[in-house]
């Protein structure tokens, strides 16, 4: 399947509703399993959230998380603290790529019962019950997500948990937002230099949590109306306060030609700005890796460079994506450089109107290539090969792009 994507007509003001965050939500969910008093109200409807919800209700005994990569560090962690049977977690081929030596080693140093059914260091696991214990040690450079997979069962073991977190943490403000859920749940928790520690939970008494609206699908508006003349749009569902660390949109694309607007405590409107354009763009993406390609793509269209910094994740997610941005900008024309963790483009003058061929772009199976390389239908006609990996995390997309103008039409080949 491919998709045809152009802008068709102008919309002045179109107005968005965005799900639950998939990062609270997925969160949410591994709590509620261990303490049923938790309401989750405007829940994630993306497939990474529905595979965890189903994983987590199902009887049997090998659980197929998909593509799925939150849920198969989350579940590895709360099976290994909670199962009462073996079970084999597992994914797709592409998951099985994607590493997770590191949360096993720190649960097989906690006294977890957890084996490699294939290649060392990588899914799938066979998990078997046993009894963990109340202290862990982890390198925090790899992934936020082994840190929260931790902090999340920590509540529920017997004497709680103390993690001590070595070398620099990567992706900070999805740990906080990790230790800001669990608060909220009436967990008592400390964060003082490398070590976080846990208190036990016994009972949560009920409570009901909204989630906030998703600021990684918030990104590719602000990409529209960055490239856009004069665009406007409204967007739902989201928190004076977020959990987010992807909240950092805000600061970053004023620069980059939007300006954010609260109306009121869930509801925000973006503009386009008259600020100069930098002549290039620098940002240290550490906090917030899952903006690059959205960023990349948005300083492509605007002609601008940009030296993205802090990206060594990228290489482990869906795809290696700084060497997926490389190879799909270098198609529309792009002067870029990728290294381990960084990525440099260079300006280039604007000669959209005269492409004489409608560019393709591969997705490599990665929502994020999709949607931030479909947003440049606001400058030239574009077609995104696999366009529905965008179900991932964004369901949505294509029609929530229709009511700001863009056409989309999708072909079977």
């Amino acid at each position: 399947m491919i998709a045809k994507l152009s802008k068709y007509k102008d919309v002045s003001r179109a107005s968005v509703f965005l799900s639950g965050s998939k990062s609270e939500s997925n969160r949410l969910l591994i709590l509620q399993a261990l303490y049923p008093g938790i309401e989750i109200e405007n829940i994630a409807c993306c497939d990474d959230t529905l595979v965890l919800q189903k994983a987590l209700a199902s009887q049997e005994d090998t659980l197929d998380v998909h593509h799925a990569g939150t849920a198969m560090r989350f579940l590895t962690a709360y099976l290994a603290a909670t199962t009462q049977r073996e079970i084999t977690l597992t994914g797709s081929l592409a998951l099985q790529r994607r590493p997770i030596g590191p949360l096993v080693a720190a649960l097989r140093d906690m006294g977890a019962s957890i084996t490699y059914t294939g290649k060392q260091g990588y899914p799938p696991l066979k998990i078997k019950p046993a009894t963990l214990k109340s202290r862990v040690c982890i390198h925090a450079s790899e992934s936020s997500q082994y840190i929260s997979a931790l902090a999340l069962i920590g509540p529920y073991l017997k004497k709680g948990l103390t993690i001590t977190l070595e070398g620099n943490i990567t992706s900070k403000p999805y740990v906080d937002m990790t230790l800001s859920l669990l608060s909220q749940i009436g967990v008592a928790y400390t964060f003082k230099g490398q070590d976080i520690r846990i208190l036990p939970l016994k009972q949560c008494k009920k409570v009901k949590i909204v989630v906030e609206g998703d600021w990684s699908s918030a990104s590719y508006f602000y990409s529209l109306v960055s490239l856009s003349k004069d665009r406007s749009v409204q967007l739902s569902s989201f928190k004076t306060n977020s959990l987010q660390g992807d909240a950092a949109l805000v600061s970053i694309y004023e620069s980059l030609g939007v300006t954010t607007t609260p109306l009121d405590n869930q509801t925000m409107v973006l503009t386009k700005n008259n600020n100069l354009l930098p002549s290039i763009f620098r940002a240290d993406l550490t906090a917030t890796p899952d903006l690059a390609q959205t960023i990349a793509t948005t300083c492509f269209g605007l002609a601008i460079a940009c030296h993205l910094t802090g990206l060594h994740t990228l290489k482990i997610k869906e795809t290696d994506r700084l060497v997926a941005l490389c190879s799909e900008l270098t198609k529309l024309g792009a002067q870029i450089k990728v290294t381990q963790d960084s990525l440099l483009l260079e300006s280039h003058k604007l000669a959209f109107d005269k492409m004489t061929q409608e560019p393709e772009i591969a997705t490599y199976k990665d929502h994020r290539m999709a949607m931030s390389f479909g947003v440049l239908s606001e400058l030239f006609c574009i077609t995104i090969q696999d366009p529905m990996v965008v179900t991932k995390s964004y369901p949505n997309f294509y029609t929530d792009l229709k009511k700001l103008g863009i056409d989309t039409a999708f072909f079977w080949g």
